[in-house]
């Protein structure tokens, strides 16, 4: 077996390359800083309770300034967030506009809580928010709205999702702190996914932004633990990634892969499944496409049907067809040309069908070069003389088709291992490559970098099947008939 190490793939920034997001935005600027349609300001609307619509506005006048760097061993993981104004990272300012600024009295969320049954918490939360956002925009043109989802109704969800008797059964440990906005367990997601669905309509982005965010002293037990909190990401890091997946919202592009002359255009796409939201319903597929530049366009597929033979869900190979035929025509619309190359990264194994559908709509687009993979978490690992894991970028082969890559390990920009737990690194399937495995393992680092909710380039999925994930949760809540964003902003 050989093993071999691929170095840190850099990213193309306004003046310059870097191998990290906030060292590249701090020194070079974001992408299309000399665009003229770049976010020189971002208006935005804030909704919520007195006190969470204060707090939002009062730490982003906060962050207009530089937030100090945590004290730590590894400053290159955590450097200071230098502020949101002309003259730092984004090169952009925040607009506050009293006039864009939307209250909802308490008494309604404690009202809402006095009730029992979650889903109805939840779909009343998501109704009053709602009205509010309907409201803004009508009258706001541009920007992104803010929801500021008070502590009370993260508490009342909590208390009827994870009894403390259930709690100490289960025996949880300490929850991972990736980022603030995914402390949230399944139900409170359930009200994330609920309101970008249906806002969705309002053609206006939104970001929902949790107490702890800007306030480190609104935090939650542990739920195995009562008598500890919960980790938090340090400021410096909450306002990095809060300000970066803003700028996006915006209509800005920060950083983009790099694609040398000599390489082929290549258009990225996602495929994954889900449920319906009642569960009757067998699975159905959904792609997310990106360019080079990272410019993401949903597409909604039609059903799956899960295989007797290997228990996955695949597609018939007419609904493959029709998946990629939908994906490339797409692609063409945003544009105006056809890529000379198609990577699609399946979130489950291809079956003959698949193959079929997919090779026959590559042929009927004039595709010439086409990689066909699917991606799961590995259980193959290596162990590293130490204490710490393998190098992020190890990788090696287990036979011609399938391959190990580390997406996640110790970095050496960080001089760490930033994780808190042993990683799982990630396995992928060649089903139909032109491309050598080496080349695709290169390529999907790369593509990890590509998230723009989190500004720590570790990511362990490809932003192809991130993404994919993501927008089917949003769309187990919009109608079959209902028309859908295209703008992957809309899903984040």
């Amino acid at each position: 077996m050989k093993i071999e190490f691929l170095h840190e793939p850099e990213l193309e920034f306004g003046t310059g390359r870097h191998i990290d997001i906030k060292f590249g935005l701090m020194n070079y600027g974001p992408l299309d800083n000399d665009s003229p349609s770049s976010p020189k300001q971002i208006k935005v609307g804030i909704i919520g309770t007195t006190e969470t619509v204060e707090g939002v506005t009062a730490w982003l006048e906060r962050c207009r300034n530089e937030i100090p760097a945590k004290k730590s061993r590894q400053p290159y993981l955590f450097p200071s967030f230098p502020g949101c104004n002309p003259d730092a990272s984004f090169r952009t300012s925040v607009v506050l506009d009293p006039r864009l600024l939307r209250t909802i009295p308490q008494r309604d969320f404690d009202n809402l809580c006095k009730l029992t049954d979650v889903g109805q918490i939840v779909t009343g939360a998501v109704n009053r928010f709602l009205a509010e956002l309907r409201y803004l925009a009508e009258n706001m043109t541009g920007g992104v709205l803010i929801c500021a989802v008070p502590m009370v109704f993260l508490d009342r969800i909590e208390e009827l999702t994870h009894p403390k008797e259930e709690e100490e059964e289960e025996g949880e440990g300490v929850e991972s702190d990736d980022s603030a906005a995914e402390e949230v367990d399944k139900h409170q997601l359930d009200f994330h996914h609920m309101l970008k669905a249906r806002a969705m309509a309002l053609k206006v982005p939104i970001q929902i932004v949790l107490p702890m965010t800007y306030d480190e002293t609104k935090r939650r037990q542990q739920k195995a633990h009562p008598e500890r909190v919960r980790k938090l990401q340090d400021e410096a890091t909450r306002a990095w990634n809060f300000h970066t997946a803003l700028y996006y919202k915006a209509g800005g592009t920060p950083w983009r892969l790099i694609r040398e002359a000599s390489q082929l255009t290549t258009c990225y796409i996602g495929v994954s499944f889900y449920k319906t939201l009642d569960g009757s319903r067998l699975m159905t597929s959904i792609a997310q496409v990106f360019n080079e530049r990272g410019e993401g366009v949903v597409v909604r597929g039609g059903p799956a049907r899960i295989s007797k033979e290997d228990r996955q869900p695949h597609l018939q190979d007419g609904d493959a067809y029709q998946l990629l035929s939908d994906a490339l025509a797409r692609y063409r619309q945003e544009h105006h040309t056809l890529p000379a190359r198609v990577v699609l990264h399946k979130s489950s194994s291809y079956n003959g069908e698949e193959m079929d559908g997919f090779s026959k709509a590559a042929q009927a687009h004039q595709i010439e070069f086409v990689d066909f993979i699917s991606l799961s978490d590995s259980f193959t690992r290596l162990f590293r003389t130490g204490v710490y894991p393998p190098l992020r970028g190890t990788f090696f082969s287990l036979d011609r088709q399938s391959h190990i890559l580390y997406t996640r390990g110790s970095v050496d920009f960080f001089a760490t291992y930033p994780g808190m737990f042993v990683p799982l690194p990630l396995s992928f399937r060649c089903a139909k490559t032109e491309s050598t495995p080496r080349y695709l393992a290169q390529e999907i680092m790369a593509l990890t970098k590509m998230n723009w909710n989190n500004t720590q380039f570790d990511g362990g999925e490809p932003i192809t099947l991130r993404a994919a994930h993501q927008v089917g949760n949003i769309l187990k809540y919009v109608g079959e008939q209902d028309r859908i964003e295209p703008r992957y902003s809309f899903y984040m």
